[in-house]
């Protein structure tokens, strides 16, 4: 597969990553033997880069990649993230001391003493920006992990934190339906050198090759676009999409990300999945090169603000920084 690098002098890694949310449970009910038979997967065709976190499954994606890894033995690049705290009251921490100990726990689970990457999962806004990136910068001067990385932030926050210390990634959402990052954040990371990372490209499942049934998932579930009458009127226009993939020849998901591919050459998008077959569907993404024709029909058929419905319920927009 053709690599991207992975921020200012950062490694050379796949084109597209793997999103290991999935592997915890969140998406439905899995298995260890599921996950390794996708991981084994992701490195037939030539996947090298693995994004996970703590919270997903409370840390069970890190222990299934930790016992896949102790197996394998492969040469992989990880990222792994922090901030949230669990229970009744979630909240986010930035502070070293729970940062120090969640990549502690996340190392051990993974069985590694590093990892390439570690973001903060959200900003907690009521902590100096510059304290928190000092954190970090420490973590690299140790050797924890080799560059940090920030999710769901805006533009201001990336240009503030990058002054301080360099910044290797940022990961928000971006895809066909969630196109938010080009008002500011995707040109901000262009500029910087800084990997912008496109988390759910494939809309967290819509972008498949099939109608996708009504989710009723606790994630999807409560999220406005997944519930009716949004749910109905975005599958009858992306149906239209997996048309005009079709007459192409082409895989509705490996199209859609081939779409964010061509958005710039520092964008690595990390699809989830915990199925090998799916993982299949849009692994050769980077060999779909679309013409100007073809990306004025995409743009016709799923115009920007296309969706109906919000990205996120109220419920799970903790920390996120909106900048329009």
């Amino acid at each position: 597969m053709k690599q991207r690098q992975l921020g200012p002098n950062g490694p050379m890694v796949s084109t597209i990553g793997l999103g290991a949310m999935s592997f915890g449970g969140i998406f439905g009910a899995t298995d260890e033997a599921e996950s390794f038979a996708c991981l084994d997967a992701m490195l037939e065709v030539g996947i090298d880069f693995i994004d996970t976190a703590n919270i997903y499954g409370m840390g069970v994606s890190e222990t299934v990649l930790g016992n896949w890894l102790a197996s394998r033995k492969p040469q992989v690049t990880i990222a792994t993230k922090a901030s949230f705290v669990a229970g009744p009251e979630r909240r986010i921490d930035n502070s070293e001391a729970h940062l120090r100990s969640e990549l502690e726990a996340s190392l051990r689970r993974l069985r590694r003493d590093h990892v390439e990457l570690f973001y903060i999962h959200r900003r907690e806004h009521t902590r100096p920006l510059e304290e928190v990136i000092g954190t970090l910068s420490r973590l690299i001067e140790e050797g924890k992990i080799g560059g940090y990385g920030m999710s769901e932030i805006a533009p201001y926050t990336l240009r503030k934190a990058h002054a301080v210390h360099p910044c290797r990634a940022v990961q928000n959402e971006y895809s066909l339906w969630s196109r938010q990052p080009e008002l500011g954040l995707i040109q901000e990371c262009g500029r910087l050198g800084v990997t912008f990372v496109p988390f759910s490209p494939l809309a967290r499942g819509m972008l498949g090759d099939h109608p996708l049934a009504q989710p009723t998932d606790g994630f999807r579930g409560a999220n406005p676009r997944f519930t009716e009458p949004a749910f109905s009127e975005n599958t009858r226009k992306i149906n239209a999409f997996r048309a005009f993939c079709a007459v192409r020849g082409w895989s509705t998901p490996a199209t859609a990300l081939a779409w964010v591919l061509a958005r710039g050459p520092h964008l690595i998008p990390i699809p989830g999945t915990r199925s090998a077959r799916h993982l299949r569907q849009w692994a050769l993404a980077p060999e779909i090169a679309l013409t100007a024709d073809d990306l004025a029909e995409i743009d016709r058929l799923l115009p920007a603000g296309f969706a109906e419905g919000d990205r996120y319920g109220d419920g799970q927009l903790l920390a996120i920084e909106r900048y329009c």
